[in-house]
């Protein structure tokens, strides 16, 4: 069992949460698990969650600034509208991932976003029915019982794709999950386990 002291504060965390990379602390510290309502988060959560695919999600978190630039601030209603030359500019962009498929499918989402919160009256309202509106509190010990993917994300993958999103498989889908309170997976030993509101 990790033992509190390699962290300075002497709280234990998530196995995953490196005491020698302060990126991760705060993402696990500050965000990880935490219950997310806000629409424009949501949007950047599918999106950040999406670019991540065949990388380090540290990868990401260290560009996640420079994406939020990238994309006028994960705004659906700015981003649904970019241009082939935007398109072009985010492709010579450095400070994101310059992969063709990740950037389209960002704008393509964008579009696909607001259809749902036209429809539901908000990407939350729709995200959060797929947990019936509670986050799914569990109780592993270990990394290694902690599930990639679940009936759940099954649902939300196969019905995102049904409304035309895309880098959204079951895998991807139980990360975002994970990371915005639609289950809370802290380990048992983690100071964060259920201390979610």
């Amino acid at each position: 069992m990790k033992q509190a002291s390699i962290y300075p504060d002497q709280k234990m965390r998530c196995d995953w949460a490196n005491p020698k990379n302060q990126i991760y602390i705060d993402y696990h510290d500050n965000q990880w698990g935490v219950p997310l309502h806000d629409d424009n988060m949501w949007f950047e959560m599918l999106t950040l969650e999406g670019a991540q695919a065949g990388l380090s999600w540290e990868t990401i978190l260290k560009k996640r600034q420079e994406y939020k630039k990238a994309f006028k601030n994960f705004d659906p209603n700015k981003v649904a509208v970019m241009t082939e030359k935007d398109f072009n500019s985010l492709m010579q962009n450095p400070g994101i991932i310059r992969n063709r498929l990740k950037i389209s499918s960002t704008i393509n989402n964008a579009k696909a976003f607001i259809k749902i919160q036209k429809e539901f009256g908000s990407f939350d309202n729709y995200i959060w029915r797929f947990v019936d509106g509670k986050t799914i509190k569990n109780n592993w010990r270990s990394m290694p019982e902690v599930p990639t993917k679940t009936k759940e994300s099954d649902a939300m993958s196969k019905d995102l794709k049904k409304r035309g999103f895309k880098f959204v498989g079951t895998t991807i889908c139980y990360a975002l999950m994970q990371a915005t309170g639609l289950v809370d997976d802290h380990l048992v030993t983690c100071f964060k386990h259920k201390k979610q509101i």
